[in-house]
């Protein structure tokens, strides 16, 4: 049986801000990404061999071994992106329940990659359209931005994107960055109204197509992958923004 997927219901670079505020989410094609982001597409998709070599996630509480990660941390304020002094990942079980509660130190991204230009021309997008959605037109906030590398791989079958299942972040705006995927099926984004009916999915497929979700407002998932052909795997970029402090910041102070 054919696989059944859904194409993105993708939004122009001029109504990103605008779709978010509308329905909490905008999914992003990749040359609208690189026309909302200012970045060249090329050197968005030359970033993609930086996820070849990522070490495994050891914190996989289901006993998986399908997860590869790096981590860093960034704030970003006025459109100056400043790396912070590599910390743990940690949510609280309100948002993980799966893998809340706990200080997960992953591997940090490498410094040839957060050192490419186009990295920090990606974060202070970022920041710069959280500033627009959440915080005061005449005062642009600090975000306290983590960014996390991920591949899923299909080595024992199947891979989970979202082991905790759907869930929301803690966080004001989540990226999700489709960076490659190779001989998979499955893999489908689902969004949902944290207080509400509507719902969407649909797959994303083609590198650096993008999707936003305000935090707050969505819940999220990404269905389990499986194998087309032996060593399948999928690569995302995930890149959230938070105002205040990175989560967490008081419970592993």
């Amino acid at each position: 049986m054919a696989e059944v997927t859904f194409s993105p219901p993708f939004t122009g670079p001029d109504s990103v801000a605008d779709q978010l505020r509308k329905t909490g989410y905008a999914v992003l094609s990749p040359p609208d990404v690189a026309a909302w982001s200012g970045c060249h597409l090329d050197d968005l998709l030359a970033l993609a061999a930086d996820w070849a070599a990522l070490p495994p996630d050891d914190f996989l509480k289901d006993g998986g071994r399908y997860r590869r990660r790096r981590h860093a941390c960034f704030e970003v304020v006025h459109g100056e992106v400043v790396q912070v002094a590599h910390r743990a990942h940690w949510q609280p079980l309100e948002y993980n329940a799966l893998h809340g509660g706990m200080e997960r130190w992953f591997a940090p991204m490498t410094a040839e990659t957060v050192a490419r230009p186009v990295w920090s021309q990606l974060l202070a997008a970022l920041a710069a359209l959280s500033d627009t959605v959440f915080a005061a037109p005449d005062a642009p906030a600090r975000w306290f931005v983590e960014a996390h590398q991920f591949r899923i791989d299909t080595t024992d079958g199947i891979g989970r994107p979202t082991p905790e299942g759907a869930h929301r972040d803690g966080v004001d705006l989540v990226a999700v960055f489709l960076v490659a995927r190779e001989g998979v099926k499955g893999g489908e984004t689902r969004v949902f109204e944290a207080a509400g009916p509507a719902g969407q999915r649909f797959t994303l497929s083609a590198p650096w197509s993008l999707m936003l979700l305000d935090d707050a407002r969505m819940i999220h998932e990404t269905t389990p992958i499986q194998p087309l052909v032996p060593g399948g795997y999928r690569d995302t970029l995930v890149v959230t923004c938070r105002r205040g402090s990175f989560q967490g910041a008081d419970a592993v102070a």
